[in-house]
């Protein structure tokens, strides 16, 4: 019977070495659970919002590029990652000299790449704006797989830390915003030919993205800074927001005065009205009374291919332009219907 309390105060005793053998586990699990997160950065402090909501844009950015690596069809991602030093570098920490302008989402440098020389642009995403982060999702997986001449080509991206940034190819006319509202003494002009091409080539961008692309992307955010001018003007789309866009004009009373008084008069009246009841049929309320964007190509093609020569007007512009208040007052042609689109002579 004396082996009975024996046993019991052994048990007691492993009972209490147990307990104490747990609880140093324990404390050691936090401390170096602690020590991992202060090594790993602030950024990964689950106190800080901030911080959990950048970790959520990297993940659901591997997650939409593994699921590109998966399905057929695609190339999958052209996007080169790349640090943030690396960038910094490119533009010699952000220079200002090297400032190109700020946009809804962040601001836009001028940089070269260390590694092959190559002119780019980088836009850096506002870390304040939780719609930035979001657009930084949408921009990488859209432009990565988006592969055509209208289009700006993105050259990489960086998600380092709380860094978001872009790097597209550098476009060196800058954007057709720049060219008809903020020109410069030494732009020249765009003359009526040089506007119909870019429109012409901006329609050509916007129906891939709208009927080639699979799964198609509606851009949704055109407007003249989003139309950036490459060399010869070739005209390539920027910036897939998510903005909706809201009609320009409603009344056709006030087409004349929409034409662009640093023209001089130099455009054919005939062809300013066709491009005017285009754009004006893009912004019906009822989207079952808007063209396709594939009729829409076809009758900017057909003006673009009208070259219009101010030394030499046609009888028929002469006699448009001496009519042009009676067209104001009827409105654009009638043969612009909703799948009528082709201009008729």
């Amino acid at each position: 019977m004396g082996c009975f309390p024996c046993a019991g105060n052994s048990d007691k005793r492993l009972g209490r070495d147990k307990t104490q053998t747990n609880n140093r586990n324990r404390r050691d699990d936090r401390a170096q659970s602690t020590s991992e997160k202060l090594k790993s950065g602030p950024h990964k402090c689950e106190k800080n919002p901030k911080a959990v909501d950048q970790s959520s844009a990297a993940k659901e950015l591997d997650v939409r590029k593994e699921e590109v690596s998966e399905n057929g069809g695609t190339e999958g991602f052209k996007a080169r990652p790349f640090t943030f030093a690396q960038l910094v570098a490119a533009t010699e920490n952000f220079k200002s000299e090297y400032f190109l302008g700020e946009g809804g989402f962040g601001k836009v440098h001028r940089g070269k790449l260390v590694d092959t020389g190559q002119i780019v642009a980088i836009k850096q995403l506002d870390r304040n704006g939780m719609q930035g982060i979001r657009e930084f999702v949408v921009e990488v997986v859209t432009l990565s797989l988006a592969d055509h001449p209208n289009l700006v080509k993105l050259i990489g991206y960086c998600a380092e830390g709380e860094q978001r940034l872009l790097v597209y190819e550098f476009m060196p006319f800058g954007s057709l915003e720049d060219h008809l509202h903020g020109r410069r003494p030494n732009m020249r002009r765009l003359d009526w030919n040089t506007r119909m091409k870019i429109a012409a080539g901006a329609a050509k961008g916007l129906e891939y993205l709208h009927d080639k692309m699979k799964p198609p992307v509606i851009y949704r955010d055109l407007k003249c800074s989003n139309i950036l001018l490459d060399e010869g003007f070739l005209p390539k789309l920027s910036d897939f927001g998510l903005a909706k866009a809201r009609p320009l004009f409603k009344d056709r009373k006030k087409f004349p005065q929409m034409a662009d008084p640093d023209l001089e008069g130099q455009y054919p009246m005939r062809g300013l009205y066709q491009a005017l009841a285009i754009a004006a049929m893009c912004v019906q309320e009822h989207p079952n009374m808007r063209p396709l964007i594939a009729d829409i190509v076809t009758a900017l093609n057909y003006l673009a291919s009208q070259t219009y020569d101010p030394r030499n007007p046609s009888p028929q512009t002469s006699r448009r332009a001496a009519s042009s208040k009676k067209d104001c007052e009827e409105g654009p042609d009638a043969s612009y219907g909703p799948r009528g689109i082709k201009p008729e002579d």
